[in-house]
């Protein structure tokens, strides 16, 4: 039998998975490959972003009302997910404001790493996806995120780091998301315009100098006909997700035409592989398909 491939999503928070890399998942969970989510926190803390949810009997139970949007939407995306049990750290209004005791930031990185390693010796993924060390925007637990990430990628394989976590594994690729990019807007943006459409995204690329892209784009993923798949994992967080809000402005169909992948930066790769790619496993098949006995 040959090895299946097996992909890790790190988040910090339910929906996340939803709005970052969650057609690639999707393709690749369609095409066999095994796909897990580990999810860092319960989005406790999180706002209501959907006018038509903001009800007081939703906001007084979050944590259970954001578990059961996330069972919802692994099962459109048709993966496996784990929470890691860290409490969400909010999004403060002040930077000087202090963080929460006891939340997913402020945990010290050994503890915060622990789990993280444990999930990665029991699933033994290949591929890991997380965020850049900004966070891709700077939430203190998507820093955190990265961080967990990054420590955990290089440790799982050492036998004498985090013993008490199961049996090294090592995996083999680390990619960071690239949601969010100057030329995909820009390619959306002229796409909406010569279609007579208003687009959201102008004041976005005018000022986008304010938030130059620090990592280039090493891989794209095509993952359009998965686009579906995504959007209706993203309504499944309701609590976070406006169907009629900024996340569903551009058409379908535009961002199919005109953007249909999905794009990383490779950070780490213990493998050879040829860069630009279109493959999150690029270098990788030939490692694992191997006819076992």
């Amino acid at each position: 039998m040959t090895q299946p491939l097996r992909l890790l999503a790190v988040h910090a928070h339910p929906d996340d998975e939803s709005s970052k890399g969650a057609a690639t998942m999707a393709r690749y969970a369609a095409e066999g490959v095994e796909v897990m989510v580990a999810t860092c926190t319960g989005g406790e803390r999180g706002s209501i972003l959907n006018p038509k949810m903001d009800r007081p009997e939703i906001l007084a139970n979050m944590a259970e009302v954001r578990r059961l949007e996330m069972e919802r939407a692994r099962e459109i995306l048709g993966v496996r997910q784990r929470f890691l049990g860290f409490v969400d750290s909010g999004l403060p209004e002040d930077e000087n404001e202090p963080l929460p005791e006891g939340c997913f930031a402020l945990q010290p990185i050994g503890e915060a790493t622990a789990p993280l390693v444990a999930l990665v010796r029991e699933f033994r993924p290949h591929v890991v996806l997380t965020y850049d060390d900004d966070g891709g925007y700077p939430h203190p637990d998507h820093v955190m995120t990265n961080r967990v990430s990054v420590e955990a990628f290089d440790a799982a394989g050492d036998p004498d780091r985090y013993p008490a976590a199961g049996e090294p594994w090592q995996p083999l690729k680390l990619y960071y998301h690239m949601s969010f990019t100057r030329a995909r807007f820009e390619a959306l943006h002229t796409a909406m315009t010569e279609a007579g459409m208003g687009s959201p995204y102008g004041d976005w690329i005018a000022r986008w100098e304010d938030r130059p892209q620090k990592w280039e784009v090493t891989t794209r993923v095509p993952c359009g006909d998965y686009f579906e798949a995504r959007d209706r994992a993203l309504v499944a967080h309701a609590t976070q997700v406006d169907p009629d809000g900024f996340w569903f402005v551009c058409p379908r169909e535009i961002q199919q035409r005109v953007w249909p992948t999905e794009d990383f930066h490779l950070a780490r790769s213990l493998v050879d592989t040829t860069l630009p790619e279109d493959d999150l496993f690029a270098g990788i098949h030939a490692e694992v398909s191997q006819v076992r006995p």
